[in-house]
């Protein structure tokens, strides 16, 4: 069987950034107990896409337009960059899936990209929605299933989410802690049978899910007076070290491999709380969850491109070796942990 190739790796976020001091004076949240929610959550900056000026009264109209303008820019910069890197182009991609949660158009996103972009015509694609945090693995495995299926032929996976589109205030500490924690960005991969000239990235070996579908309700998005709204169920915390057990105990056994011999973590960080728990469950040292934090510290949670990012910070600065594996973790909506296993 064939183990796809990564052949590159592209990120994008829109050009807005703010300190998390900036992120609580403009959401309009008063009191030093928000403030300090803001201000310890391990996030400095936030990335957001706006047409001029905040606009916190943007009726459900507008929040989705911005979401399909948002989408449609950024995730056509991480693709640019995906494929300059691998020295590509549109015309090289013979399947497109995109990923996405925060908004809903018809014809989807990856439809307006390949006419913005000038794919081919006769490109095949998939849409991903409403998987969330965790949609980027799937989306990945979408991907990995048309390059076994296709040997010689490339596929390109788009994570894309404009968060900011569902912004909503209510008196809820959930609703206050999406507000603080989550941004927009975008990540692109290109994966192909055949990874000669791509040595610093990993091919992509196997994956697993679980899902625990009791706690369905924890983790998502709602529809508020016409609006979508975040929902962070405190008890996501609680559960993400058993869940993605669950999910990588699995996936190590069917391989033939124990934790120690997982080189690179690659865990969505969807909150500092949440990678303190998964942390403490099975005892991973600072080190080991560097690049989790550095993403979360730079960028926030963006959702599903988060763990994408959290990739290309391992291949940047991790240092990966032939024959490293890496455990690329998610969780999300459902709720869900997804994990895929990864080899240099």
């Amino acid at each position: 069987m064939i183990n796809p190739q990564i052949l590159s790796l592209g990120t994008a976020n829109p050009p807005a950034r703010f300190t998390q001091q900036q992120c609580f004076e403009a959401t309009g949240y008063k009191g030093e107990r928000i403030r300090q929610i803001f201000l310890n959550s391990d996030i400095e900056f936030r990335h957001f896409y706006f047409e001029g000026s905040p606009n916190l009264d943007e009726n459900s109209d507008q929040s989705n337009q911005r979401y399909l303008n948002g989408a449609v820019q950024t995730g056509c910069r991480a693709i640019v960059n995906c494929l300059d890197s691998a020295n590509a182009t549109v015309h090289d991609v013979d399947f497109l899936a995109v990923c996405t949660c925060t908004g809903y158009v018809c014809p989807d996103v990856g439809s307006r990209l390949i006419a913005h972009m000038g794919f081919r015509k006769n490109v095949q694609r998939d849409s991903i929605v409403g998987l969330g945090c965790a949609g980027a693995i799937p989306a990945m495995q979408r991907a990995v299933d048309f390059v076994r299926a296709n040997p010689g032929r490339k596929a390109l996976m788009l994570a894309v989410e404009i968060c900011s589109a569902c912004y909503y205030v209510d008196k809820t500490l959930e609703t206050v802690v999406g507000n603080a924690i989550c941004a927009d960005g975008a990540a692109a991969m290109l994966l192909g049978s055949s990874g000669k000239d791509a040595p610093k990235f990993p091919r992509i070996v196997d994956f697993e899910t679980f899902l625990d579908t009791d706690h369905i309700e924890e983790v998502g998005l709602q529809h508020r007076g016409g609006k979508l709204r975040i929902v962070l169920g405190i008890s996501i915390q609680h559960l993400a070290g058993r869940m993605i057990e669950s999910a990588l105990e699995p996936l190590l056994a069917r391989n033939g491999l124990s934790r120690s011999d997982i080189r690179f973590w690659v865990l969505h960080p969807g909150g500092r709380k949440v990678i303190d728990q998964v942390q403490s469950h099975f005892g991973m040292t600072e080190h080991q969850l560097r690049f989790s934090r550095t993403v979360l510290r730079n960028y926030g949670n963006m959702s599903s491109p988060t763990v994408m990012f959290v990739l290309d910070e391992v291949v940047r600065n991790g240092d990966p070796q032939p024959g490293d594996w890496g455990a690329m973790i998610g969780l999300g909506p459902g709720m869900a942990a997804e994990a895929a296993l990864l080899r240099w």
